[in-house]
């Protein structure tokens, strides 16, 4: 409860002065790591949460599921193919070519890594986050199809690296525990397929139901939102407990739910900019809490790689998924920059900690994406408000 007690807190006391933080370099994520910090272990020790704590894996989770659903629910699939199909390339080019990459620099940097614990590396510290990137998509300054497009491109890549994380994580343990390569296949393809099924049942069949209460005025409308919120939260739980992956089935249901019940993204915006808010930042202060002790004695490999992750790793990739776009050269380079690694690589990093505990890698990876999210909360959110 003290923990509990000392986060209320800080929401509260941010909440105070956050109009005047708006715009300034200051933003919510960077202040709730730094506090998270301060007020750890590592700092004066008034909060105290450990990685493997239930609680902590739990409200990442949820925070995750519903981010996943509401992303998929409120985006609008003909802007995938406006403007060039900009968003279809960052997620069906870009997104790929940057976990492969970011594979290949983990194999020749961090060398105790094993061939599937770096293409875990690379999966988890691909997805972008739309809260770390929301003063760039929020600014009018910047040409309105960057901005579209880095916002689909955030809403949409942590639910497609979902699979890649659950394939790779399933060979890892295979290889760890001698087991044979076709039964973790099999495993991660029925984590995957069920996933997907319950996703789609769950959509169709809630978002018909909500729908069909809502024109005959059943329901009242703060329960249409609450409904929809309850949706996510079926599709991930349902799916854990008959061996699926939840966190596809929520992303799945979202996309299946979108087309199902009107305006309901607007509906889940509203959740996403004030309810949503308390867990993701949440999230970022138990980050701050966990982070200094996560990374330890760094090495120079670890470092780099970080820094790599968030330039080369990103940009490249990005550049070529917009090769003859004709957008200038600057858009392309700020593009590439601004793919800032926050609460999705928070949570899938926690995940593989829960899920394959006895990784030989399991220290290496949880170093370099505490350092990766570390750097990107405090680069990207230095340089949003300047550069855009």
């Amino acid at each position: 409860m003290g923990n509990l007690a000392v986060l209320a807190a800080v929401v509260f006391a941010f909440g105070l002065v956050s109009r005047r933080l708006e715009g300034t370099v200051l933003t919510a994520p960077i202040v709730f790591v730094l506090v998270g910090a301060i007020l750890g272990p590592a700092g004066i020790g008034l909060v105290e949460f450990g990685l493997d704590d239930h609680t902590v894996l739990l409200l990442a989770e949820i925070a995750l599921a519903l981010v996943l659903f509401t992303d998929a629910a409120s985006t609008d699939l003909s802007t995938l193919r406006q403007n060039e199909g900009l968003p279809l390339r960052l997620l069906g080019i870009g997104m790929p070519l940057t976990i492969a990459l970011g594979a290949a620099a983990a194999l020749l940097l961090l060398t105790d890594l094993t061939f599937w614990e770096a293409a875990i590396v690379g999966t988890v510290l691909a997805p972008t986050d739309a809260t770390l990137g929301q003063a760039v998509v929020s600014n009018p300054r910047v040409p309105l199809r960057v901005r579209q497009a880095l916002n689909v491109e955030a809403g949409l890549n942590d639910g497609l690296s979902v699979p890649f994380l659950a394939l790779f994580l399933t060979l890892a343990v295979a290889e760890e525990e001698l087991q044979s390569a076709s039964y973790w296949i099999r495993f991660a393809l029925e984590q995957i397929g069920l996933g997907v099924l319950v996703g789609i049942g769950v959509g169709l069949v809630g978002g018909w139901l909500v729908s069909l209460a809502s024109r005959k005025s059943w329901m009242a409308d703060p329960f249409q939102r609450l409904a929809l919120l309850a949706l996510a939260l079926i599709s991930w739980a349902l799916a854990d407990q008959i061996g699926g992956n939840g966190f596809i089935a929520a992303f799945v249901g979202g996309l299946a739910v979108g087309p199902t019940v009107e305006h309901v993204g607007e509906r889940l915006i509203q959740f996403t900019e004030t309810e949503g808010q308390l867990l993701n930042l949440s999230v970022f202060f138990i980050f701050g809490v966990l982070v200094i002790g996560l990374m330890g004695p760094l090495s120079w490999e670890v470092a780099l790689y970080a820094l790599l992750s968030l330039t080369l790793i990103r940009m490249l990739p990005v550049a070529l998924s917009l090769f003859g776009t004709h957008l200038r050269s600057i858009s392309v380079l700020f593009m590439g920059w601004f793919g800032p690694r926050g609460l999705a690589t928070i949570v899938l990093g926690l995940i593989v900690v829960a899920e394959a505990p006895l990784l030989t890698g399991r220290e290496e990876i949880e170093q370099v994406v505490a350092m990766t999210v570390l750097f990107s909360v405090l680069l990207h959110g230095l340089t949003a408000a300047p550069l855009s």
